[in-house]
């Protein structure tokens, strides 16, 4: 079961939560958003163009139903990658829409 340095959380109606669990998921958690964000620094054209073509993708399967919101989160996506970017000292300040495909 659970060792004894853990406590463990109990919500109405719901399964028991190990607390030593979740601290854990946290830490990994960030283990890999360091990764991700070392990942997009070292790649962020790619990156960039993936977000393009993803995007354009889904607008065709859906003939261009909500290519609104598929451009949003294309334009979103390329802002977040330029502000890592940004961080690691690299690129300029303004964000840049993906690549047309």
């Amino acid at each position: 079961m659970l060792g004894a340095a853990e406590t463990v959380l109990r919500f109405h109606d719901r399964k028991e939560v190990s607390v030593g669990l979740l601290d854990g998921l946290k830490g990994k958690a960030g283990t890999l958003a360091g990764k991700a964000t070392e990942l997009i620094g070292d790649n962020s054209d790619k990156v960039k163009n993936g977000i393009g073509k993803a995007g354009d993708f889904v607008d065709s399967r859906t003939h261009g139903k909500y290519s609104h919101h598929i451009n949003g989160v294309q334009t979103k996506a390329s802002g977040m990658v330029d502000r890592i970017d940004k961080k690691d000292g690299k690129g300029d300040t303004s964000p840049t829409p993906p690549p047309a495909v």
